[in-house]
């Protein structure tokens, strides 16, 4: 039926064009913006995951300049107690001078011991980095507690972790800063004071509170000596042998001190390696869930684009089709 009202041609041949034009639009839009998923309206699913992934990836950038941090306050620690330990090698060696040496001579012994002494000290004050110093500490300001006298440990944030229920935690890698600080300020007894100024027996060479001020000349089973109150003037033999043992095992605890940090090095050196390999893994999964494929968007452009003409080919044919109409009435 030849109708000058409906023109069902034209009206399909436009549902048509309509159709290709959306589809051309949406084509255009991935093309220059890279995106086959670019809102929750393209696909809400696939925009959720993308957009909570990219999220955990920017709290996963925090997380390595965390890292960052933590590796300069270990690497500070550590430089630190490499150095400490060449110094109490040294005090070590003067020690061993001392033995049979006569009073005149270990005076002479003591002003450079007292000089190691002093340099020790520098060393542990001047291990700050970022306001943080793990081997010259204050238990009473870290603990928060005037009488606790220990130092809590210090926490280095290393990871991001969401679970499948979307909960949120954060890992950690401590490091145990009593076990590593060579002086205290605030603590009170010969056990949780550093390394370096706990007072030891010399009998085991370990910190122990029945240490007590060693008199010189005269041996007690309780003699205590400290690294960085030691003294060689007037004392026996005995007992610079027993200042002997205390350098001794102090060094071998700095030593386990200087592990403890390497080990910290290590983890947050290989935590970091593995967040950055995480990170870019979340960007090639967030990739194959949004991006376009430029090589199949760039073909289908072309093949719309033909359709586009075609169609507005079909609607001009069909609109002709009501000229014709008129042919009827002529003559």
């Amino acid at each position: 039926m030849a109708s000058i009202l409906t023109n069902a041609s034209a009206l399909t041949a436009l549902q048509s064009l309509n159709a290709t034009n959306k589809q051309l639009e949406m084509t255009q839009s991935r093309i220059s913006t890279g995106y086959r998923v670019g809102e929750a309206a393209d696909n809400a699913a696939y925009w959720s995951i993308a957009t909570t992934m990219r999220s955990d990836k920017n709290a996963m950038s925090t997380v390595q300049d965390a890292l960052g941090l933590g590796a300069s306050k270990i690497d500070t620690a550590y430089t630190a107690m490499n150095k400490a330990i060449d110094v109490v090698n040294d005090i070590k060696v003067k020690v061993v001078a001392a033995t049979g040496a006569s009073e005149s001579d270990k005076a002479k012994i003591q002003t450079e011991i007292t000089a190691l002494q002093g340099q020790l000290k520098s060393y542990a004050d001047s291990a700050t980095f970022s306001g943080s110093n793990w081997l010259s500490v204050n238990a009473t300001v870290a603990a928060g507690n005037p009488s606790a006298g220990v130092h809590n440990d210090a926490q280095i944030v290393s990871s991001f972790n969401r679970d499948s229920a979307g909960n949120v935690t954060l890992g950690t890698i401590k490091v145990n800063v009593q076990s590593i600080k060579l002086y205290d300020l605030a603590a009170t007894t010969e056990v949780t004071k550093g390394l370096l100024e706990g007072r030891r027996l010399g009998t085991s060479g370990d910190r122990d509170n029945t240490a007590t001020v060693a008199v010189a000349g005269t041996i007690a089973a309780t003699d205590g000596y400290a690294i960085s109150t030691l003294t060689v003037v007037a004392f026996t033999d005995a007992q610079i042998a027993q200042m002997l043992k205390v350098v001794d095992t102090a060094l071998s605890e700095m030593q386990d001190a200087a592990t403890v940090l390497g080990a910290a090095k290590k983890q947050v050196d290989q935590q970091k390696d593995f967040t950055t390999s995480l990170m870019d893994s979340i960007d090639r999964g967030v990739g194959q869930l949004v991006d376009a494929d430029m090589n199949k968007e760039s073909t289908r452009l072309q093949a719309l684009q033909v359709q586009q003409q075609l169609g507005v080919q079909a609607l001009s044919i069909a609109n002709a089709n009501s000229q014709q109409i008129l042919s009827l009435f002529r003559n």
